[in-house]
Parts: C-alpha cells; structure tokens; sequence
C-alpha cells in the first residue's frame, strides 16, 4: 500500500470528513495552494528535521506548520529535549517518509519519525495537504485531522512570514 492509500484507508477508517483533489504535480506550498484554491494558512506544510540531544542518538520529527509560515527550529529542539535542530538529509526525509519532498503529508507512517504539529493549524477550519504525490491533495476537516493525531502532538513551532516593507 502507497502513502496515498495509507492515507484514504486511514481517514476512512476514522470517518474523517475528507476529499480528494487531484490537480497537475506540484509539490510547492504557494503555487499547489493557488491550484487548489486553499488560503495558504490552511496548507499544512510538512518537514522532515532532526533533533540532536548531546551523546544522545539523533532524533527525527515531522514537523507540520501552516504553508504561510517558518519553522521555529529552537522551539521543535525544546518541545523534543534536544539542543538543536534543522531539516534533516533530504535522502533520510524521503526513506522515513516514503515519499519525494513536495508530497509528504501531515501524518507519519514510520515509528522512528515523530509528528509535531504547530497549534494554529487547529483553528484553519479546514487542511489541505499533498497525499504522498504531488499530483493529489486532500482537504481534510481540522477537527477531524486531530481527532485521528490527537492533540498531544500540539505545540508552538513556527512564526507567519511577514513581507518585508
């Protein structure tokens, strides 16, 4: 089963009030939400990053934070008890993910890749995100997307963009 199918069967099983989009292969935050026709707030932009404890084994996070947004990478290492992180190798993201950059979705698949979710995603109404391919997206209910994570994965991890004036 491939990441999108994984998605569906889960989403489906949890009686999320989801659909699907298909749409040209575009994995870039703002043009994919242009396409779509999504507020970029409401694209729930996923990365891989690595958190680095000391002696301590490196630790790997998915880190989803809405698509108008920077990751605040101090704040990941806090909420991970880690000194530091940053994105991790794009070929270790892409085996842990099981998918090429652009398409990885707000849910983690591998046991060794923790989901860390940013809080304001919870007041977006409604998500939308690439499926595991980067001509499919789905908008998702954002009750219903954390009903199926949970909460617990909640924390303050990144920063709007401002244009500079």
């Amino acid at each position: 089963m491939n990441t999108f199918e994984k998605i569906v069967a889960l989403l489906e099983k949890n009686h999320a009030n989801f659909r699907v989009i298909e749409h040209p292969p575009e994995g870039r935050t703002e043009l994919i939400s242009a396409i779509r026709g999504n507020a970029p707030e409401q694209a729930a932009k996923a990365m891989v990053l690595q958190v680095i404890a000391g002696a301590a084994p490196v630790r790997y996070v998915l880190a989803i934070i809405p698509g108008d947004s920077k990751v605040n990478f101090k704040a990941v290492a806090k909420l991970m008890d880690g000194k530091k992180s940053s994105f991790a190798p794009p070929e270790v993201a892409q085996e842990l993910t099981q998918c090429v950059m652009g398409a990885v979705p707000p849910f983690s698949f591998a046991s060794e890749l923790a989901l860390l979710v940013d809080q304001r995603m919870r007041s977006a109404g409604e998500l939308f995100f690439n499926a595991g391919e980067l001509d499919k997206s789905i908008a998702l209910n954002a009750d219903d997307y954390f009903r199926v994570v949970g909460t617990e994965c909640c924390g303050e991890i990144s920063a709007p963009v401002t244009a500079n004036a």
